[in-house]
């Protein structure tokens, strides 16, 4: 069958995986979320032992349809295939940062974090402390 095999298979393989997983656990999670629910729809309207066939049912067809939609949007589709594989190509040229650099910009992050929360608290002890001389806030000046 030519229209279902995989469009350019060897190329954008890991954002091919790493997509498949993500759609597939949004379609397990529906699945889930089906068979809880069922219970509710289907509840009076089957016998008491039907129903637990009626709730696998139906997220068994919603995890086989989830799976189909997702293998063709992912390798089958052209637009959606490219799209992964120019993906890959990008991240590819990336320039990662080293364990280095990425520690030292998060210790200037958390340096000008507190050297602004100090300016904050300067600021608001300053004006409250207007405001109470002022008249606009109570409590005691000092």
């Amino acid at each position: 069958m030519a229209g279902l095999t995989p469009y350019k298979a060897g190329q954008g393989y890991w954002t091919r995986i790493f997509s498949a997983i993500g759609f597939l656990a949004v379609t397990a999670y529906t699945a889930q979320w089906v068979y809880r629910e069922s219970a509710a729809w289907f509840g009076n309207n089957v016998g008491e032992g039907q129903l637990g066939l009626y709730q696998g049912g139906s997220a068994a067809i919603i995890l086989l349809l989830g799976a189909i939609i997702i293998y063709w949007l992912i390798y089958v589709k052209h637009r959606t295939s490219e799209f992964l594989i120019a993906t890959e190509g990008e991240m590819r040229k990336v320039n990662w940062s080293t364990r280095k650099e990425v520690i030292g910009s998060t210790w200037v992050v958390i340096a000008i974090s507190a050297i602004i929360a100090a300016i904050l608290l300067v600021t608001d002890i300053f004006f409250s402390r207007i405001f109470t001389w002022v008249g606009v806030l109570e409590g005691t000046a000092s």
